[in-house]
């Protein structure tokens, strides 16, 4: 698994296509917390038993149209789950997977606040809320 930061990762996706951004969030963060423009959302677990989705990788495979080469970016909160998600799909036969660092939202600073020590939102990339 490749990582990049959130800047390398958006000017990865400006410059290659065929490459897709999933958020791995669950749907409430995905929507009320923002989210990356052009993301698309595919939970790797959601509340309230917090259960990984057996069918995560198959779901993303849907996403790529069986094309397992094509490069696929992770995105979670602060680039943690992300990793297990992106685990996952290689063991599923992705060979692209690259692991944006960081997240969305990055880590918890001394006050206990996301957002202020990095992340796709916190360096100024485009992103949306719903």
């Amino acid at each position: 698994m490749q990582h990049l930061d959130p800047q390398a990762a958006h000017d990865f996706l400006q410059t290659t296509p065929d490459a897709v951004l999933v958020d791995c969030r669950t749907e409430i963060e995905h929507m009320y917390v923002g989210h990356p423009v052009g993301a698309e959302h595919v939970a790797w677990q959601e509340a309230p038993d917090w259960e990984i989705d057996p069918e995560f990788a198959a779901k993303v495979k849907r996403l790529v149209r069986n094309d397992l080469e094509r490069p696929v970016l992770l995105i979670c909160r602060s680039g943690h789950r992300s990793v297990f998600a992106g685990e996952a799909l290689e063991a599923a036969g992705f060979t692209r997977v690259i692991n944006v660092l960081e997240g969305f939202e990055g880590a918890l600073d001394e006050d206990f606040h996301r957002g202020t020590l990095g992340g796709w939102r916190c360096r100024g990339l485009p992103w949306q809320q719903s």
